[in-house]
């Protein structure tokens, strides 16, 4: 049974940093690409990062580019999002997700393992 478990959401202050972790198990992601997403109170769940399967390649919505780091140890199976510089409208549920595909894209519809999610709140 496939599962990826997200951890390191918490509460912070503007300004602040936190790093996220997503652990997968009952198989490996190591050719799949994975991504973090977020979804706020009321709005649509959101692509903030994605890898691909080697991690050669990274992407970003531009509301994080610069101030998120997404990341992964295939021997670990684990996939991470340092988040730097948080801002209150970066808080949201984190979701981690991983693909059927080798390159990260943007759309929910291209993955189909998800985490339970992570809450982060950034306090102004």
């Amino acid at each position: 049974q496939v599962q990826l478990v997200e951890s390191g959401g918490g509460l912070v202050q503007a300004g602040g940093s936190l790093r996220l972790s997503c652990a997968a198990s009952g198989r490996t992601f190591a050719k799949n690409a994975m991504g973090w997403f977020r979804q706020a109170p009321g709005k649509e769940r959101e692509f903030a990062a994605g890898i691909s399967g080697s991690g050669g390649s990274t992407s970003y919505a531009d509301s994080v580019k610069g101030r998120f780091t997404i990341s992964r140890d295939n021997a670990k199976n684990t996939l991470y999002l340092q988040m730097n510089s948080l801002k209150p409208e970066d808080t949201a549920v984190y979701y981690c997700a991983a693909s059927f595909l080798s390159l990260a894209v943007v759309a929910p519809s291209g993955y189909n393992h998800w985490g339970q999610g992570t809450q982060v709140t950034v306090s102004s």
